[in-house]
């Protein structure tokens, strides 16, 4: 027959059996990350991080392919402008020489050349510009003098004549007048300056009935007319250049083209390899791109052509395209975190019941059921467990009945039985008093006794006569030691557990008074003058008075050390939008830039050994995170530093909280 132990063994063996089978099934679901995350967080984490690498990524892409097609379409634009423009100025041309061709065979014409009529000339010139609107038109003879010229002005539609200048030195007039002739004929086009102003003129010859050729006759657009014309074709600004890159015309307007003229370098095109040169200005106030081709005139090289648009458009797209997809891949992504977060709960959900179904059993709760209802994985872990615990809360039934007739058989090895089950339970409990003692005297022991030992003995060791200034000194160092050691570890103490801030409704200009009392007599002892600026109205933030009092106390307590022979110590309260601000600065020996980094770190100070443990900012810098504010700092050496105390501001609406309604805020 079985005595009590076997079935105390077999009942324990198949605990642990079934503790082991399901703890083996839970852990193929919580490997492959560091033990101390959570499953959902197993689970959540690598998803959220994918996503926002692959949304990240995904913005990047678009947004570069956008701006890439932008760019090529501002270029086209570009492009097919400069087409336009250059187009307008071939159409002026085919208008001139269509003028000439009615001028040049006019009859009166060729006789009023021969006679030097000017006056038959002024009349026929004036009555052709007035009622075709031509800018202007001048006669020359053969020996290149003018005999008139007939100007229009649009505006006043007003003609004036004039005469007398030499135009020999005038490329097209010149041509004409020699007789020369190229693939395109004997008619040449220019641009020149005349009295009346630029032009892009067209001259041909005038000959007589008999064929003899007696004179040239030119007609000419004003530049400036020309080139608003074809700004309003080409909705563009323009700009004309000569053939040494100088500026001569431009719908910028006169301011724009300085006392010297706007300059481009033709060399840039055989630099570039290229019939068309970008380029950029800025005028106006604002960024333009520039796209500067040659033009020709009468298939003759002329001068160049810049056509300019607006950069600011390409900017301003970017940033709506930029924008938009950023709107759209982060809704996108919002959306797909969401959805693996409710796959997440729903997957981790029943295993960590499963997790916390199994603790009970291990405890010795075998009346227990998952209640997990899955057509899957899960739902078969859990069908498994519900079985597991059934046979493991039979065997154990069974082991009670057997245990209870073997009670009533062997009363001697039940009471032996129960005394070796007492003694089992004293025996633990003994194990565990010693170890709770054994890990408090370590404390005590470590930490506490030492210091008090060393301390002590030092200071009795001080006590003993015949002793030299050496050995005083060293039992005198030894005792600070001990004692910096033992306020090292109080700081430290209190480092580690910052106490919740008791969040109230309070005026800041209160709490800030309150801390200028206190530190009132280490500013007369240091010679140190206090300059306030206070609002005078109040300034309502929701903090804890007293850990707000000991943070501004660390800063002017620091303010004066750092200002060793006195100086100014400037304290400002402001309210902002949405905060308030307190701002500390001194004249001091400030703070090198190296070392701003650090200073908020524990243990990290700059002043002398044995003055300070390191603590106090680290302690600041975690009350104001707390209250969920921040704390800045600025320092220069040699001028000082200044600390900015940010905290949220109160709103107007809130009310007041009273001692039983109070938020706590943790970090």
């Amino acid at each position: 027959m079985k005595n009590m132990n076997d079935y105390d063994r077999e009942s324990d063996h198949g605990l642990r059996s079934t503790i082991r089978d399901i703890q083996g099934r839970l852990r193929a679901y919580l490997t492959r990350w560091p033990a101390s995350l959570s499953l959902r967080s197993k689970l959540i984490i690598p998803y959220v991080l994918l996503t926002l690498i692959l949304a990240s990524v995904g913005v990047f892409i678009v947004t570069r392919l956008v701006s890439s097609s932008i760019q090529e379409r501002f270029n086209n634009q570009l492009a097919e402008v400069s087409r336009v423009a250059a187009d307008s100025l071939v159409r002026q041309e085919d208008d001139h020489l269509e003028v000439l061709r009615i001028l040049a065979f006019m009859d009166g014409v060729p006789q009023s050349y021969l006679s030097s009529n000017v006056a038959r000339l002024n009349e026929i010139f004036a009555a052709f510009a007035l009622n075709n609107e031509i800018e202007a038109i001048s006669a020359v003879d053969v020996a290149g003098k003018e005999l008139i010229t007939v100007t229009y002005d649009p505006e006043s539609q007003e003609t004036k004549s004039f005469s007398g200048s030499i135009y020999a030195n005038i490329t097209p007039v010149q041509n004409v007048l020699q007789g020369v002739e190229d693939d395109r004929g004997d008619k040449f086009s220019g641009l020149i300056e005349t009295n009346a102003g630029k032009f892009m003129i067209t001259a041909a010859p005038v000959r007589s009935a008999e064929g003899d050729l007696v004179g040239a006759v030119w007609a000419g657009t004003r530049l400036d007319t020309l080139i608003v014309d074809m700004k309003l074709q080409a909705l563009a600004d323009l700009m004309l250049l000569d053939r040494e890159g100088h500026l001569i015309a431009t719908t910028f307007g006169e301011l724009e083209m300085g006392s010297d003229g706007f300059t481009f370098d033709p060399a840039l095109f055989e630099q570039q390899g290229s019939t068309s040169v970008f380029s950029e200005i800025e005028t106006q106030g604002r960024e333009y791109a520039v796209l500067y081709s040659p033009f020709r005139l009468r298939d003759q090289p002329t001068g160049y052509l810049g056509v300019a648009l607006p950069t600011d458009y390409i900017i301003s797209t970017l940033a709506t395209s930029r924008n938009s997809f950023t709107a759209i891949f982060t809704i996108g992504t919002l959306s797909v975190v969401l959805v693996g977060y409710l796959l997440a709960q729903h997957i981790s959900r029943p295993i960590l019941q499963l997790r916390s179904i199994s603790q009970a059993v291990a405890g010795g709760d075998l009346e227990q059921y998952s209640g997990v209802d899955r057509h899957d994985e899960i739902g078969e872990l859990a069908n498994a467990f519900d079985i597991m615990t059934l046979r493991l809360r039979e065997r154990t039934q069974e082991a009670a009945r057997l245990y209870e007739e073997a009670v009533e058989r062997n009363k001697e090895l039940a009471e032996i039985n129960a005394r070796l089950q007492a003694a089992q339970a004293q025996l633990i409990q003994s194990e565990k008093l010693g170890a709770v003692g054994q890990l408090t005297a370590g404390i005590v022991h470590d930490i506490k006794n030492p210091l008090a030992v060393i301390k002590g003995l030092a200071e009795e060791a001080a006590e003993a006569p015949d002793l030299d200034e050496f050995t005083i000194e060293a039992l005198r160092t030894i005792r600070e030691s001990a004692t910096r050691a033992n306020t090292i570890v109080t700081d430290l103490l209190k480092f580690a557990r910052q106490s919740t801030p008791l969040i109230h409704r309070r005026d800041l200009r209160d709490t800030i008074q309150a801390v200028f009392r206190l530190t009132e007599y280490l500013m007369r002892k240091g010679h140190v003058t206090l300059h306030e600026e206070l609002p005078g109205q109040p300034v309502m933030a929701t903090y804890d008075a007293q850990q707000i009092e000991q943070v501004l106390i660390n800063l002017v307590t620091n303010a004066i050390q750092a200002m060793p022979d006195g100086g100014n110590l400037f304290v400002n309260l402001e309210h902002q939008e949405d905060d308030v601000r307190i701002s500390v600065r001194d004249e001091g020996i400030g703070i090198p830039e190296e070392n701003l980094g650090r200073i908020f770190d524990p243990f990290y100070t700059t002043k002398p050994e044995g003055e300070g443990t390191g603590l106090g900012l680290s302690v600041s810098y975690g009350i104001i995170s707390q209250h969920g504010g921040k704390i800045e700092v600025e320092s220069e050496v040699g001028q000082g530093t200044t600390f900015t105390i940010k905290l949220p501001a109160a709103e107007d609406s809130e009310v007041l909280q009273t001692e039983e309604d109070v938020t706590h805020f943790s970090s």
